[in-house]
């Protein structure tokens, strides 16, 4: 999977404990705060397979989204070891928008049911279905953990009732949200990038949060400042590589998330 490596939570990470407990499927981690499992799920008519990874934590723990902000920890999944796997999507439910001590991050509390799709190399055979989750875990500290899950995905299977809600708990299209223009203008900084999005698209509710990614995980994006102006919502941040190269930024790569009170609408590529 890709994901971003963020600056800010490198330095969070320095503070943890530098140990990973490994889990397997079902078992509890070391301070018994999380736990993952397979839903098996089902095998569509077109021979990919529907399952999901399952990560339930204790009463007021919490876990990270894709870009988790400033203040989360970026969540890594591996697929080493599984058999009959061509390729996987990740499909990431809609998540909620933390702040605490001034700070954002993005995220789930109490579960996550993230549906994975995946095409196998033969569709009339069964998955041998292996991950290593490398997730954070925060409630008034914030954990690493490592998880282990397995599972037999055989080519039937039945409809899961947890899976069909994630699914449909997905942020909208930029056309089912009545998006229009996506204008970005891109300036030199000191240190990277500057980047200010102007997105002509109706309120998804409340005080809106736009997240910007790339498709490069090697260029961190800052915490935006997301506002209104009229019937636009203007995003401004800065990115920059994690590694201080110089780096290109392609308009049809870069991926909005608006979150909203609402809804939250999942918006790709803008004009200059």
């Amino acid at each position: 999977m890709n994901t971003r490596p963020l600056l800010p939570s490198l330095a969070l990470m320095a503070l943890m404990p530098a140990a990973l407990a490994p889990l397997q499927a079902t078992a509890q981690s070391f301070d018994q705060v999380v736990q993952a499992e397979v839903l098996p799920g089902w095998r569509d008519a077109d021979g990919t397979h529907m399952a999901a990874v399952k990560v339930t934590l204790n009463p007021g723990w919490k876990t990270y989204w894709r870009a988790p902000g400033d203040a989360g920890i970026p969540p890594q999944i591996t697929w080493n070891g599984s058999r009959n796997l061509g390729s996987v999507s990740l499909k990431w439910p809609t998540p909620e928008v933390f702040n605490q001590n001034g700070m954002r991050s993005i995220g789930y509390t109490n579960e996550l049911v993230l549906p994975v799709r995946i095409a196998p190399k033969d569709a009339s055979k069964p998955v041998r279905l292996k991950a290593t989750l490398d997730i954070g875990v925060c409630r008034d500290i914030c954990v690493p953990q490592r998880l282990k899950v397995k599972a037999e995905l055989p080519p039937g299977g039945a409809r899961d009732a947890q899976i069909a809600a994630a699914l449909v708990d997905q942020p909208l299209t930029a056309r089912e949200a009545g998006v229009g223009k996506v204008t970005c203008k891109l300036s030199p900084t000191a240190d990277g990038v500057a980047l200010t999005a102007t997105i002509q698209m109706p309120s998804a509710g409340g005080a809106e949060v736009a997240v910007v990614e790339t498709a490069d995980p090697q260029i961190w994006v800052a915490e935006g400042i997301t506002k209104r102006q009229g019937g636009a919502l203007v995003t401004a941040t800065e990115m920059m590589h994690v590694e201080a190269s110089s780096f290109m930024v392609n308009r049809a790569d870069l991926r909005f998330t608006v979150l909203g009170a609402n809804h939250a609408v999942d918006i790709v590529g803008c004009s200059g």
